[in-house]
């Protein structure tokens, strides 16, 4: 009886866990992890013009832990088959051209574009959020500053309901 006990509450957080994963409810720190490995995988995939399946492999082979890697394989392969919607969306809101771009600017700049656009369940603000602190670790000193005024104004046109629904309770008197 013990041990059925024992097995039944070993067991538990497993699948507690599966639970969570299947129910969308992945944990915050795996999803960072996540976007960190695609912003390296976007960053290989420019400078070294390798295949997406092959960087995707190398990156499930050399990293281990807890990573949300359905998120990773998901978005990671989808940027370089949406290149050029992409970059139809981030081009007009540059002042320089998209080849002159950091390349870790790029890759951040594909990566929020992407949420933005396919992501819909993520907030706007947690897609800049995101974009801003991975800009603070990998990129130039401002860059920072840079990625969130291109993702800023990129929210506007891909997330209006989203920055109305904003507005509308922003301006808002206490009586009403």
């Amino acid at each position: 009886m013990a041990s059925r006990k024992a097995e039944q509450q070993s067991s538990a957080p497993a699948a507690a866990k599966k639970t969570a994963q299947s129910s969308g409810k992945v944990p915050l720190a795996q999803r960072r992890k996540a976007r960190t490995l695609i912003l390296q995988a976007l960053y290989q995939w420019h400078i070294g013009k390798s295949e997406p399946l092959e960087i995707e492999a190398q990156f499930h082979e050399q990293n281990g832990g807890k990573i949300d890697w359905q998120y990773f394989s998901e978005v990671f392969l989808e940027i370089p088959k949406q290149q050029e919607v992409l970059d139809q969306h981030i081009v007009p809101l540059l002042d320089r051209k998209l080849a002159a771009l950091d390349p870790v600017e790029r890759a951040l700049l594909y990566l929020g574009t992407f949420e933005l656009a396919n992501r819909i369940d993520i907030p706007y603000r947690v897609v800049i959020n995101e974009c801003v602190e991975l800009a603070k670790i990998f990129g130039a000193t401002e860059s920072h500053k840079y990625i969130n005024g291109v993702l800023d104004k990129l929210a506007a046109t891909l997330r209006p309901v989203e920055l109305s629904g904003k507005k509308s309770t922003a301006h808002k008197s206490p009586g009403t």
